[in-house]
């Protein structure tokens, strides 16, 4: 090669001079990505079909109740906004069994978890912003159908003010609702990266815990032991919530006998349920204390 055709190329590392958008933008993005894959979004058409199906599902009852009081003329709805939720628990726990382990898990799993504490974001941020996340996406899921029916409600011109007191308690039922499923979801599936078995311990957790402790409330009320049924509700997350809300929203129990928690009962409830989200949320910050490893 001729010597005046040699050149030498310099391929080294460039200074960047852009901005940097620290750690609350690193979090906000970790949070956003994380919401939007809990519906599919993003992601292949097939992570889809199942979370939109459970949303269908949530919102479909709300629909069809809608539709008959409008045609009937009716003075109330079928079902309270604070009942809502509990009906369709088992909607809720296959939604949270299937959305949970692709929320922490695959990170897990994959070992990608290094790569985002090799940015501006550390443990702390990681684990707030997956339990927001998964928080937010659980509500958009039980807040929908809650929608659906207080516009129903307008619309078939029942009294708004009872109407308005419904959807209120109701959100903020479900809102807590959200919270602490979503911390227990989040814990389990963390601790289980195996997708498969994180799916298999949140239903237990979720569904088989409600089922057990409904049958020894059952078992109390047809032994006239209606004190110990407000006590075994501490014993399952649903019940947690309907125990709360029993107590301090006005919602009618779905216990036997309607055999709810009183307001001293539900000062206990109140502290299991804040005792379970925090114990959550610390479990999840030691679970990730070592992922980096």
């Amino acid at each position: 090669m001729p010597a005046d055709s040699t050149q030498i190329h310099n391929i080294g590392y460039r200074h960047y001079d852009g901005q940097r958008l620290g750690r609350a933008y690193a979090t906000r993005s970790l949070f956003s990505q994380s919401l939007r894959g809990a519906y599919g979004l993003g992601r292949s058409a097939k992570s889809k079909v199942l979370p939109m199906i459970l949303f269908g599902v949530m919102c479909a009852p709300a629909l069809i109740m809608v539709a008959v009081a409008v045609a009937t003329k009716a003075n109330d709805l079928p079902v309270d906004y604070t009942r809502y939720a509990i009906v369709l628990q088992a909607v809720i726990s296959l939604y949270l069994a299937a959305q949970a382990p692709q929320t922490v898990s695959r990170d897990l799993r994959f070992k990608t978890v290094p790569l985002y504490f090799s940015r501006p974001i550390e443990r702390v941020d990681y684990v707030r912003a997956k339990f927001a996340a998964l928080s937010s996406a659980l509500f958009i899921l039980t807040a929908a159908p809650l929608i659906v029916l207080y516009t129903g409600a307008l619309l078939a011109k029942l009294d708004f003010a009872d109407q308005t007191k419904g959807f209120a308690q109701g959100l903020v039922s479900v809102a807590l609702l959200s919270v602490l499923f979503a911390g227990i979801a989040l814990l389990i599936s963390a601790v289980t990266p195996r997708r498969g078995l994180g799916i298999a311990a949140v239903i237990a957790v979720l569904t088989i815990s409600y089922g057990a402790v409904s049958t020894v409330q059952a078992i109390a009320d047809e032994q006239g032991s209606g004190s110990a049924i407000g006590w075994l509700g501490l014993f399952s997350p649903i019940t947690l919530i309907d125990g709360v809300q029993t107590a301090f929203l006005g919602a009618t129990s779905a216990f036997p006998g309607e055999e709810g928690p009183s307001t001293g009962a539900g000062v206990v409830y109140v502290l299991v349920t804040l005792a379970l989200i925090a114990g959550s949320y610390a479990g999840l910050l030691r679970r990730y204390r070592k992922a980096g490893l």
